[in-house]
């Protein structure tokens, strides 16, 4: 398995970009959980908190799609370094206001401000598109690395937080993240000799990247995805409670974030014939299969001794999902796009995350326990019913592609 991805960072620089963008990874896993214990803490209102923390989400969400555009213009560099530098007051006014007592509406303006650095998975996946364009194989197994990656952070980086927070002062995790953010994002925009080159502009004026219809399946699908993530994780915790419990929930969540780890890593070394619509299809028929594990677990009340081996299987399911869908995106669009595209595609996965934690909720508070893990069970459905309806649109090749087809 280390010997598949080592060939990766053969290329010059591939190694560096992977370890500096992992700082700010980190960053972005932490926040949501600083951000909540911090005003928490100092405001004593988990519901100024949770607002707070779900406006900074949704502000990101509508923000990626317009950075990712900027970065096809003008390139990683510039918008990583603009970005960080239009950051970092909001950020610092937010620490500031929740610990002097500013009204709560500074919070909120403070958080939807600091959401304009650029997507870090969404650069680095370009950089790997970038430098393997002719090796289908080695951007699969990119992706899957990406991945992996990805679920790394999110089971240590709210950990990390909630360690700083609590052993040092409320401010200390969104501190320590917001330096590694901006730090980890100006070391990845340093490495230059890996950044894709700006690409002239098409003769023809460019339509938005949600303009393509296969783009916009893919959406929808990331979107329920999203919905299995923030509804598994309020699941989880509320069925962890019920049983006196709740401590061991962050446990059971890093299972899941585990499996899908180690399916992301092992999906990266598999070699199939299969188009990338095809790989969308199984994964996201995996996903919907695997997550009646957790449900018939909490439906039947069979505690967290069998709850815990089921999110781990279950979380094997995700991984090859979003890498394939991923892979979709760089397929389907132009490279003059992709960040723009990879914008979208995250965006329609954190409303997902948004929405499920929120519909999870209400469904923990009113159901009896175990009866909120049918929210992501029946997401994942709803994930394969839009493949399904949109397969023929998945198979549409970029519209560079086809013009070079013709001439």
């Amino acid at each position: 398995m280390f010997a598949s991805y080592r060939r990766l960072f053969a290329a010059p620089g591939a190694l560096a970009f992977t370890l500096t963008g992992l700082f700010a990874r980190l960053s972005f896993a932490m926040t949501g959980v600083s951000t909540v214990v911090l005003i928490a803490t100092r405001r004593d209102s988990y519901a100024l908190a949770g607002a707070v923390s779900a406006a900074g989400v949704l502000a990101v969400a509508f923000a990626l799609p317009l950075s990712g555009r900027l970065v096809d213009r003008y390139g990683q560099a510039r918008v990583s370094f603009a970005g960080v530098l239009l950051a970092v007051w909001p950020m610092t006014g937010l620490l500031l206001c929740t610990h002097f007592g500013a009204p709560a509406w500074t919070l909120f303006l403070c958080c939807a401000a600091s959401s304009v650095i650029p997507n870090l998975g969404g650069m680095a996946r370009a950089r790997w598109a970038h430098l393997y364009r002719d090796d289908p194989a080695a951007r699969h197994a990119a992706n899957s690395l990406e991945q992996a990656l990805d679920e790394l952070c999110f089971m240590g980086g709210p950990v990390f937080a909630m360690l700083l927070c609590t052993s040092l002062f409320p401010e200390a995790g969104l501190l320590v993240g917001g330096v590694l953010g901006c730090g980890g994002l100006l070391l990845f925009a340093a490495q230059r000799r890996t950044e894709p080159p700006v690409q002239p502009p098409a003769a023809v004026p460019t339509r938005g990247a949600l303009r393509h219809g296969g783009l916009r399946v893919l959406v929808l699908v990331f979107a329920a995805t999203g919905v299995v993530f923030g509804s598994t994780e309020v699941s989880t915790i509320a069925y962890a409670d019920s049983l006196g419990q709740k401590p061991l929930a962050g446990g059971l969540l890093a299972l899941v974030a585990a499996g899908s780890c180690v399916s992301g890593l092992a999906f990266g070394l598999v070699r199939s014939r299969i188009g990338g619509a095809g790989r969308l299809l199984l994964g996201v028929a995996a996903m919907t299969v695997l997550l009646l594990l957790p449900l018939a677990a909490g439906v039947s009340g069979a505690g967290l001794a069998v709850l815990g081996p089921a999110l781990f299987v279950a979380g094997s399911g995700t991984a090859p999902t979003m890498v394939a869908g991923m892979t979709m995106v760089q397929e389907l669009l132009p490279a003059r796009q992709l960040n723009e595209a990879m914008g979208v595609a995250v965006a329609g996965i954190l409303i997902g995350i948004s929405t499920g934690a929120a519909v999870g909720g209400m469904l923990a508070e009113r159901a009896a326990p175990g009866t909120g893990f049918l929210l992501p069970a029946g997401a994942a459905g709803l994930a394969l019913l839009t493949a399904l309806a949109g397969h023929r649109r998945l198979g549409a090749r970029p519209v560079a592609e086809l013009s070079a087809s013709a001439a």
